[in-house]
Parts: structure tokens; C-alpha cells; sequence
């Protein structure tokens, strides 16, 4: 059997699918590109042709003005030099996915981003096995394991219910997050209207166009300040402290971040509520993950590599690091 090590090639810039001549979410521009998901250290302009699903081809138009790709829906196949690749659910962000390569009889899963919690903003991921598993470790130490969602959600109603004379200003990043916060409060019974920052708006209505409800939402630039106190707004996390909040009516910063779980990380950006809230997979997801998919070998990629590795060898699982390079946190 020809092995994955002789088919696909990891390198700094992206991994590449040798009988396919494609690459998985590559950083520079290339002739055939598999993309996982919409974030920028996953998707970029430039590729002569892309494969990805129809959600994540519409936020790269809106993103960085692709108007053309193949679209894959969740499950379908195609070929490619003899490569059999189909797209899965991931569960990191509206239309991402896993891509599963299929060839001469191995199989192996490219994760690109994922979590394993429920979110009301995007399809749950789909455990997969396969003999090689290339996985994300943004958050692979043991000390991060992220609390219950709802109750993090429960921290920002609390805040806005103690306080009426003043708003409730949450920080999340504009593609998943920001919507996901907007879902996760629908879902826990608060259905005022919520207003956005101008950078959010965009994201939020292509997000409802492809059919995510997020309920009643408002632009800020459009609203008087006294209508806003009392009430929740969402801003890219770099509005925080920026003149642009001054407008607010007397705000409560929040920040809603894996990264919270870093006190420092919430001390330097002023963030007086910091709400644990990840669309990665936590350290216990990360390990329960590689026993659901029960791979031959694991590749583990952009994050904290060494100490997955060294779960994996102590559980008598073949493990390697991958050197990626150009992967943000913009979507932690």
C-alpha cells in the first residue's frame, strides 16, 4: 500500500496532495486549492481554482472578493488524479470542514479548524476514522478546558440585568464568533435586538442569507446612544478600547475568547468580563477526538504540537509535529 507519508506532503506553507496537485488551505497562492474554512490563515485569493463548500465560497466573496469555486456540500465526493476527497463537517465555523482523501486504499482526514461543542450557528462535526488524522492543537495543553458555554452566556445577561444604566460591549472576532455569541444568547431565551459594530454587520447578514437565524440585530452607527443603554452590543475585540466605544453608553467590556482562560491576556485588553469561549477544540476534545477517529498515525498542526505529540506516545499512538507557519488567532 502506498502510504500517506509518499502522497501527501506537509510543508511550511500548506500541505500538499501530490496525485491531486492541490493544496490544503495553502498561505501563498496556488494552482488547485482545498479549503477548509473561511478565516485568513485558511483561505486567501489568488488560486487558479478552489474547492470548498458553498457557505465558506460565499464568506471568501465577501471576504476577499472570490466570485468562483467548486462547490462541495457536506458528504459529496470528487476526483482528482485519482484522489477520491469528499468535505465534512467541522464544527469550528459556518460551512467549515474536514477534508477526507481516499487513495489506493488509505484514508486520511485534514481537519483544518474544529471544535466538538454544540453551536447554533454551524453543523455539528462528524467523527471520521482514517489512518492518518491531521489534527489542529491551538489549545492542545492540558490546562485548557473550556467551561459550559451557557454558563459564560449566563455571565453576560447577569451583567446586563445588574447593571440597566449602562451596556454590555462584547469583543469577538467577525467571522464565527461574533455570530456564534448572537446564537448562543437566542438559544438561552434573550431575543432583544442586538446591536452591532459596522465591521460585524456584513458577516451577520451573509450569515442570515445563508440561513443562520440571529434574530432582531441593529447597527450601532444607526442607533441613538440612549437606546443603547441597557442593552448588548457586539464589536471586534480591536473596538474595544478604541475611540470608536465612546460612543456607548457607559460600556461593560467583554471579550469572548478561548484566550480568556490567559488572565493576562484579559488584563491587556482592559476586559473587565471575560467569557471563556472558544470555537476551537479544548485539550480534552483534542484527546477524545484522536481515540473517536482511531488513527494509525496522528499529524498535529499550528498550535501547541509538542504536548499532543506527547499525549499520543503516551497512549502508544504514532505521533508527528508539523512546522506550519502564517496560522492567527483570529478565530480563537
Amino acid at each position: 500500500m502506498t502510504t500517506a507519508a509518499h502522497w501527501i506532503e506537509p510543508y511550511s506553507h500548506g500541505i500538499y496532495v501530490k496525485p491531486a496537485d492541490a493544496w490544503i488551505d495553502p498561505s501563498r497562492a496556488v494552482k488547485r486549492a482545498l479549503v477548509t474554512h473561511g478565516h485568513a490563515d485558511h483561505a486567501r485569493g489568488g488560486h487558479e481554482k478552489v474547492w470548498a463548500t458553498p457557505e465558506t465560497l460565499a464568506i471568501m466573496n465577501l471576504r476577499y472578493g472570490i466570485s468562483s469555486g467548486e462547490p462541495v456540500a457536506y458528504g459529496e465526493g470528487f476526483e482528482l488524479g485519482g484522489v477520491k476527497i469528499s468535505y465534512h463537517s467541522a464544527g469550528h465555523v459556518l460551512g467549515s470542514a474536514q477534508i477526507l482523501m481516499e487513495y489506493q486504499g488509505e484514508r486520511v482526514v485534514a481537519t483544518g479548524d474544529y471544535k466538538r461543542r454544540t453551536d447554533p450557528t454551524c453543523a455539528p462535526f462528524e467523527v471520521i476514522p482514517c489512518d492518518i488524522f491531521i489534527t489542529e492543537a491551538t489549545f492542545g495543553l492540558p490546562v485548557f478546558k473550556h467551561p459550559d458555554t451557557a454558563v459564560e452566556i449566563q455571565k453576560i445577561l447577569s451583567a446586563k440585568n445588574r447593571n440597566p444604566d449602562r451596556c454590555i460591549l462584547v469583543g469577538a472576532y467577525a467571522l464565527g464568533k461574533a455570530q456564534r455569541v448572537i446564537g448562543e444568547l437566542r438559544t438561552a431565551g434573550y431575543h432583544d435586538p442586538i446591536y452591532l459594530h459596522g465591521a460585524l454587520e456584513k458577516m451577520c447578514h451573509l450569515y442570515q442569507d445563508l440561513g443562520v437565524n440571529l434574530g432582531d440585530i441593529h447597527s450601532v452607527m444607526e442607533t441613538e446612544k440612549e437606546v443603547m443603554r441597557g442593552q448588548i452590543i457586539i464589536a471586534p475585540p480591536s473596538a474595544l478600547n478604541d475611540r470608536w466605544s465612546r460612543r456607548l453608553p457607559d460600556p461593560i467590556t467583554a471579550m469572548a475568547s478561548g484566550w480568556m482562560r490567559v488572565r493576562q491576556r484579559a488584563r491587556q485588553r482592559n476586559v473587565e468580563l471575560p467569557l471563556i469561549m472558544s470555537d476551537h477544540a479544548d485539550w480534552d476534545e483534542l484527546t477524545q477526538t484522536i481515540k473517536d477517529v482511531s488513527p494509525s498515525e496522528t499529524w498535529v498542526t499550528h498550535g501547541r504540537e509538542d504536548a499532543l505529540v506527547h499525549w499520543c506516545a503516551l497512549n502508544q499512538m504514532k505521533a508527528r509535529a508539523l512546522e506550519m507557519v502564517g496560522r492567527e488567532e483570529e478565530d480563537d
